[in-house]
């Protein structure tokens, strides 16, 4: 196959063991995911010991789907990409060493990528045969994932300026937490935006941290202040996965005051911080991106503006391989390359203040 760079790239930060094969950073020819929702289900979240034996168990399987996909080999790859980090240790380590040994295996340079990075990137990402409009700099970023809540500033490729990060829980998190406490099941964000879709009153108010002109984030106080009200409509004893203490058209009022509470400070911060850097771009990026009311309103929000919004659609939000081929291509063209004594940042940060 005739290409420019093509970059095999591996991502197995959390509980997504993903494998892409991308062109220049930006034309996906193959993007293949195994995901352990379901296994992760019954606990009601990630079992970080459980992760890691699933992505040993899939990730074979899924480089030869990879491969089938792009009807691609070896001669055509360019370099091999992976997360060092952040994300779960063994998590990542299961990715790393599969990337070192096929680097070394077959001679191709190693290219480490932040993980964040990757969800920033794949703002770039065009299917085969789709174009998208790429973004703008200067541009401002809000990146929300269950581990993950900031906002950066972004005036080239590969320069951040870290505006505000969340203080306790990520948003994400928020979502889970709050939706097992609803009955709902694991994972919380897309079983909350569905239930609360289903509301007919919308006058449950949560509270709203903005703590004062800062970007940055809390929502713990709103999953408390969601706890409280929760165990009060049912005498304190909350609910269970499947349960059903609270009816369902009061869990659909909660769910949708909770998610209000939620996007209303994720997309006026944006918003604001957009207007104070003179952003020309709004790039959203995660995996609570692809929540549609978070997406539509800051959509809206951003058309009042002037200001384009460019989001990923929603299975390039989730994580995915060809986020870190698109962050690995710029990354190998800034030279960056890693030995085979990569280990594991499971606390790497995308950018400081």
């Amino acid at each position: 196959m005739t290409t420019g760079s093509l970059i095999l790239a591996v991502e197995s930060s959390c509980d997504e063991t993903g494998i892409a094969i991308v062109e220049d950073g930006c034309r996906i020819h193959a993007n293949v995911v195994a995901s352990q929702v379901a296994m992760h289900a019954a606990s009601g979240g990630i079992v970080p010991e459980v992760a890691a034996r699933a992505h040993l168990r899939w990730i074979v399987p899924v480089l030869d789907e990879a491969w089938a996909a792009a009807g691609a080999g070896w001669d055509d790859i360019t370099a091999v990409a992976v997360t060092e980090g952040p994300g779960l240790a063994g998590s990542l380590l299961v990715g790393i060493n599969f990337a070192k040994t096929l680097a070394y295996v077959h001679g191709k340079p190693l290219v480490p990528v932040n993980h964040l990075e990757g969800h920033l990137y794949a703002a770039w990402l065009a299917d085969e045969n789709r174009d998208v409009a790429e973004p703008i700099f200067p541009l401002v970023a809000l990146i929300v994932s269950g581990g993950h809540t900031f906002l950066v500033e972004m005036r080239d490729h590969l320069q951040y300026r870290l505006l505000g990060e969340t203080v306790d829980d990520a948003a994400g998190e928020a979502f889970d937490k709050v939706g097992r406490l609803l009955g709902l099941p694991y994972p919380g964000g897309p079983e909350i935006m569905k239930a609360a879709a289903g509301a007919t009153r919308h006058d449950v108010v949560f509270p709203r941290a903005w703590l004062g002109d800062s970007f940055d984030f809390s929502f713990s106080g709103l999953k408390t202040a969601a706890r409280r009200t929760i165990a009060t409509e049912t005498d304190g004893e909350g609910t269970s996965i499947g349960g059903t203490a609270l009816p369902g058209d009061r869990v659909a009022e909660l769910a949708e005051g909770f998610q209000d509470s939620v996007v209303d400070v994720l997309v006026t911060k944006t918003l604001r911080a957009a207007r104070q850097i003179g952003a020309k771009s709004v790039v959203l990026g995660g995996g609570v991106a692809a929540n549609r009311v978070l997406r539509d309103r800051l959509a809206a929000g951003a058309a009042t503006a002037g200001i384009p919004l460019v989001v990923p659609r929603p299975g390039l939000c989730t994580d995915n391989g060809a986020m870190i081929g698109a962050a690995g291509a710029r990354r190998w063209e800034a030279g960056a390359r890693a030995g085979l004594d990569l280990d594991a940042r499971p606390s790497l940060p995308l950018a400081r203040r």
